[in-house]
């Protein structure tokens, strides 16, 4: 998938993520995907995943430098806005449906 290895830790956060959207994350979702995934990762881990779930659902015509710069694009953007708590409990649940957060304990 990338030309980029990620850490085991944060291949076990993708994988999470695919597993609860196993179509890719739908628009509505990203900020609270990304506040989700902020409150336990670092802002280089979270744009790490995010280039990652890009690159799982992108067009494989497109090129990895465009869909990083993008994404760099998109969390800073995203990243000012606070979602509702409404849309944090929909992906929460989401999420849930797949299993529990992959790196507690």
């Amino acid at each position: 998938m990338s030309a980029v290895a990620l850490s085991a830790r944060l291949q076990r956060v993708l994988d999470w993520l695919l597993e609860g959207y196993p179509t890719g994350v739908p628009p509505q979702d990203y900020i609270p995907v990304l506040a989700l995934l902020g409150q336990r990762l670092t802002e280089d881990e979270v744009r790490q995943v995010a280039v990652e779930i890009a690159e799982h659902g992108r067009d494989a015509g497109a090129d990895r430098a465009e869909v990083e710069g993008d994404i760099g694009v998109r969390i800073t953007s995203i990243t000012d806005a606070l979602p509702r708590s409404e849309e944090v409990a929909r992906v929460r649940a989401q999420l849930a449906s797949a299993h529990d957060w992959p790196l507690e304990g």
